[in-house]
């Protein structure tokens, strides 16, 4: 941590005493009308004219002035430059950040400068929010202290800084480190200005050898930064360009700030929220403030909410999702912080950024959304500790959403805000998880979105039967395998420039697709750890594939892609094996360099038992070898082969999840797209479901993992019952799914025992 001094609370008290600037400061309250805008504008302002003008006694003066030189001296200097940081006895506790609410200054230097930063850093108790916070949180505003902390400046104006928290912010997710950095000092971070570059650092693997757990690396939108000004302060300027492109932590000092921020939470056995900065003259690491993450600690993590927003429509603003609630009211759009008066109660919020000086308008927004900012901007921080639902880093919402238009802002979504026009119904449920039932049936989850996973890993199950590739490839990846791979041989140059705005921070384009794949599986394997987490090899269909970006050069056109070039299939094909062995390198990045060996792997559409040797074959080239390292591959049960010769395919794989609806289709003839023919038949099929109690018994006989991951059990619960009185190992439902199918079913299985066999 940086060198300094501070100013105790006592010094507050004693320096208000001087003068009687206490007694005055009470006569000024007693006049105080909170719920007046106006009234909270004219007390702030006396209060802090009352400080500002008043001096400090020449005792503690000097002790100020004595300790300031010592501190020069120690860097060798006449005038060390120093940060002015303010802290209040009712400050950073668990329930109450008050973040940003009081001054600091930064690249203070020379003693009158250092006086005048700490009588304006001790007028800052009464700023307009500050005092709006203190109402807020029910404190008296007469019996607060503020200590002023004179800390040697690090200077990472040279460098970068940023913000850590010791949990996921947006859902509590306590497995995890979340770092944000800039270049510069870090005040632009705070101000929501700039989208900052983003680390999440996987804790349980952190500090075993050899693993380098940083699951997750998004680039920030880093182009203004902060830097000494001559003659003290900051100025703004911008980033070079080629420097925004380039993440602004290297690898080793992530993880280094991860290791630390443990060492704190564990030093003050609660979730901590730390600022840390870097030194570019030293390229040292220092932390500069910590302090209780104030909002998901606090949560009891045994409540559980589900909401279900019923909407067709398509959002009109997109952004980063904070908190996890719906806000529904009128647009009032305020560009500036004068207009603040214009607000009323249950309007939402919309503006290019907030700072501090908003929160007396925050606290009474309906939802609030930004244009800019990171998930620690300060809308971010104050909206989750308001538990008021927030979008930031929308980039156009000021423009778009225009002032009394009625929107509906959902936060309910993982990490994707959405804002739409008009009022959406909704509905919430409230589940206190320790009155669920437990079942003999092991009860997972399905996820494709990593976003979600976070989130999800609060429900009560026992891992995830099915994580997806294909929502990952297609949302975030967005372009072919192969057209990455290829890339510098493709002779499109319209295509080739897209390709290049998309993977832009990327020079090697296949690591582009590693890279993005590796962190959407781990954020699934890291959400449940260490519970399994069963991630299906890629199963896109020729059409899916020729949607994506660049795939009508790789994939043939088909009258019937749903039995066609698929599944295991591709993976062994010539034409398809270097892209199947960037998958192949993700995954095994997730293990091997994450540490995530909960993570198994699934073949989809497997037709024969030779495919699923080929298929094992070039896997184990690629360095996933079944058994190494404990690592399990299953197979999809979801062709009539698969059952018929079921005892044939678990010789070479570790056990079966039945696809219930490509079995159905496949076993009826009847194409599960054409919804003119459903009413035929369906899971619950007499057909189907003998070959289902088939491949569970054969599983069972050889002790080898049997489990489910169609939607049938969640919409039909007799279907489920069958499963459970089959003895069937696990059933993995979608999220929204899980607890209802739960409840159903225990009501029904309540005497029904039953042995798994594993």
């Amino acid at each position: 941590i940086p060198h300094g001094f501070v100013l105790t609370a006592d010094a507050y008290w004693y320096f208000l005493k001087f003068k009687k600037i206490d007694l005055k400061l009470k006569q000024i309250f007693s006049k105080f009308n909170p719920k007046s805008l106006q009234s909270l504008a004219l007390t702030g302002k006396a209060c802090r004219d009352l400080i500002l003008k008043a001096n400090f006694p020449d005792d503690l003066q000097r002790e100020i002035l004595a300790s300031y030189r010592k501190l020069s001296n120690e860097y060798g200097e006449n005038f060390t430059d120093v940060a002015v940081r303010s802290s209040a006895t009712a400050e950073d506790l668990k329930g109450a950040s008050f973040a940003g609410a009081m001054e600091t200054f930064l690249n203070v230097k020379g003693e009158k400068q250092l006086l005048e930063a700490i009588k304006k850093c001790t007028a800052s108790l009464f700023t307009d929010r500050a005092i709006a916070y203190r109402e807020e949180k029910g404190f008296e505003h007469l019996k607060i202290a503020l200590s002023a902390g004179v800390l040697k400046m690090v200077r990472s104006d040279l460098a970068s800084s940023g913000i850590m928290f010791s949990l996921d912010t947006e859902t509590g997710f306590n497995n995890v480190v979340l770092i944000n950095s800039i270049y510069g000092i870090g005040e632009l971070i705070v101000k929501g200005r700039i989208t900052p570059d983003e680390f999440f650092v996987f804790k349980p693997t952190l500090n075993k050898d050899g693993f380098r757990p940083v699951i997750i690396k998004n680039l920030g939108r880093k182009n203004r930064k902060y830097i000494y000004k001559t003659g003290g302060g900051l100025k703004e300027v911008p980033v070079l360009k080629n420097q925004q492109l380039k993440f602004s932590l290297a690898d080793d000092e992530v993880l280094t700030l991860a290791r630390w921020g443990m060492i704190i939470e564990e030093h003050y056995k609660c979730p901590q929220d730390i600022e840390w900065a870097k030194d570019g003259k030293t390229g040292e690491l220092f932390i500069v403030q910590s302090r209780p993450e104030t909002v998901q600690a606090l949560k009891d993590v045994l409540n559980y909410r589900q909401y279900d927003l019923d909407t067709n429509q398509l959002p009109i603003v997109r952004g980063i999702a904070i908190g996890n609630k719906i806000g529904i009211g009128q647009v009032k759009v305020i560009k500036d912080v004068a207009n603040l008066t214009q607000f009323k109660k249950g309007e939402v919020l919309v503006t290019k950024m907030t700072d501090p000086d908003w929160v007396p308008i925050m606290r009474i927004a309906a939802a609030i959304v930004t244009d800019e900012g990171g998930k620690t901007a300060h809308a971010a921080i104050v909206s989750r500790e308001l538990g008021i639902p927030c979008i930031v880093g929308t980039g156009n919402a000021s423009q778009v959403l225009k002032t009394g238009q009625t929107v509906t802002v959902d936060c309910t979504q993982g990490l994707k805000g959405k804002v739409f026009s008009g009022k959406i119904p909704f509905t919430v449920k409230d589940y206190n998880l320790k009155d669920i039932p437990t079942l003999p049936t092991k009860i997972m989850v399905n996820i494709g979105a990593p976003d979600i996973a976070f989130q999800s890993s609060f429900l009560p199950v026992s891992g995830v039967g099915l994580a997806r590739e294909e929502f990952i490839i297609a949302e975030k990846i967005k372009v072919h395998p192969l057209a990455l791979y290829h890339f510098p041989k493709l002779k499109d140059q319209k295509l080739k420039a897209k390709i290049a705005q998309i993977t832009i921070e990327h020079k090697d384009k296949k690591e582009f697709f590693i890279k993005e794949l590796a962190e959407g599986i781990a954020q699934i394997a890291a959400a449940f750890w260490p519970k399994p987490v069963i991630v299906r090899l890629s199963d896109f269909k020729t059409n899916e594939y020729r949607a994506l970006i660049g795939g009508e050069l790789f994939e043939p056109e088909e009258e019937n892609p749903m039995i066609g070039w698929r599944g295991a299939s591709r993976y062994y094909d010539d034409r398809f094996k270097p892209a199947f062995l960037m998958e192949c390198e993700a995954i095994k990045r997730v293990r091997d360099v994450f540490g995530l060996h909960n993570l198994k792997v699934m073949v989809p559409f497997c037709r024969t038992q030779e495919e699923g040797q080929k298929v094992l074959k070039v896997m184990k080239e690629a360095g996933l070898e079944r058994g190494k390292d404990g690592l399990e591959v299953y197979v999809m049960c979801e062709i009539p082969t698969n059952v018929i010769l079921a005892e044939q395919f678990l010789e070479i794989f570790d056990g079966m999840s039945i696809g219930s609806n490509d079995l159905s289709q496949l076993t009826l003839g009847i194409d599960r797209d054409n919804g003119g023919l459903s009413y035929i038949g369906d899971e619950r099929n007499e057909a189907v479901k003998r070959m289902i109690k088939k491949v569970i018994g054969a599983c069972r006989e050889r002790g080898k993992y049997c489990g489910i991951c169609g939607q049938a059990p969640s919409d039909f619960p007799d279907f489920a019952e069958f499963l459970v009185a089959e003895g069937i190992e696990s059933m993995s439902l979608n999220p929204d799914t899980v607890i209802k199918t739960i409840i159903q079913l225990s009501s029904k299985v309540k005497n029904h025992s039953v042995n798994l066999g594993r």
